[in-house]
């Protein structure tokens, strides 16, 4: 065989072998692009976008370790119960034609006594568009009240429909209340109504409600100014009888100053005096203070401590928490 039948026969197997090679040659599919999550600031600090879609979606929430005391009972018969709570909170939020939308769930867990006793609720559940809100949260008798721990000036959360008009210094609402029934009422019916207003170092509240079933109502008054390296305030509380808003006295009024002793420090001593209390004729007076610490960015502590004349006896709390 000759040099050029080799060259000839090298050739021709070559043109073969790469024709397979093309005939059968695998294409690799391109890599599909990864999204990645945005951070969204439409709605303030804390937001991203969830993939695939405009709605935005902020989680917190807290970690509190509490011990409670008093020189009477608070659990049981025993002077002190320490407690902690896990507290998650998902709020989601876009844009629409008919306005901002929100969604918002917040989850509490309760253990206790060696986590025998662990507790799953939900503490607020609503959804908003606009002015308008339904679900169950904390109604404004509970969401607004005096900076310290010691003042009782009505706590509430209802399963609730509302509008609420938000204005730059000036904010209206309206809303319709379930009212669950006790062991001798009926489901019912309440209404609240509250007016707000700032105005530079002057804020101010008034808030009524009206129990349908129980046929009483009550009225409350709330205002603070900036005065000095703190605020002071002033509010107080008229009840017509026993109801679902305010039950534990027909008049009360209570004083506090939040004052910001440093970065870190702010001390909040407390005043209230009862006239009337539970509606049987008693008057007495609460007095107290609350220590309020930022140990570290994210981490605070409390400490509160207070005296009732009705019984004659001392309580506070202990309070660390983790903020996220």
């Amino acid at each position: 065989m000759t040099i050029k039948s080799l060259l000839l026969g090298s050739a021709a197997a070559l043109a073969v072998v790469s024709g397979a090679q093309a005939a059968d040659a695998i294409i690799a599919a391109e890599p599909e692009p990864m999204e990645y999550v945005r951070v969204c600031d439409a709605f303030g600090t804390g937001y991203f976008y969830i993939p695939g879609t405009e709605t935005c979606l902020k989680i917190g929430g807290y970690v509190r370790f509490q011990v409670d005391w008093s020189s009477d009972d608070v659990l049981n018969g025993e002077s002190w119960d320490a407690w902690t709570r896990g507290r998650v909170a998902f709020t989601s939020k876009n844009d629409s034609e008919l306005g901002e939308l929100t969604g918002f769930i917040a989850i509490h867990a309760d253990t206790d006594e060696r986590g025998v006793n662990n507790d799953f609720y939900l503490d607020e559940v609503y959804l908003q568009l606009g002015g308008f809100k339904a679900g169950s949260y904390l109604n404004w008798w509970d969401a607004n009240d005096l900076p310290g721990e010691l003042d009782d000036l009505g706590s509430n959360r209802l399963t609730s429909i509302a509008y609420i008009y938000t204005g730059s210094a000036f904010t209206a609402g309206i809303q319709l209340d379930e009212i669950e029934p006790t062991v001798d009422s009926s489901r019912g019916l309440g209404i609240e109504a509250v007016i707000q207003a700032s105005i530079g170092p002057l804020s101010a509240e008034l808030l009524g409600s009206y129990d349908f079933d129980a046929e009483e109502g009550a009225v409350r008054g709330i205002g603070s100014v900036d005065a000095g390296p703190g605020t002071f305030y002033l509010a107080g509380i008229y009840s017509s009888g026993a109801n679902e808003y305010y039950s534990s006295a027909e008049w009360t009024v209570a004083v506090a100053y939040s004052w910001n002793a440093t970065e870190k420090l702010q001390i909040i001593p407390e005043f209230q005096y009862f006239w009337n209390a539970d509606f049987a004729g008693d008057d007495f007076w609460n007095a107290g203070a609350t220590v309020n610490y930022m140990i570290t960015e994210g981490l605070t502590s409390k400490v509160a401590v207070g005296y009732t004349d009705d019984d004659e006896s001392w309580g506070g709390i202990f309070r660390l928490q983790r903020d996220f």
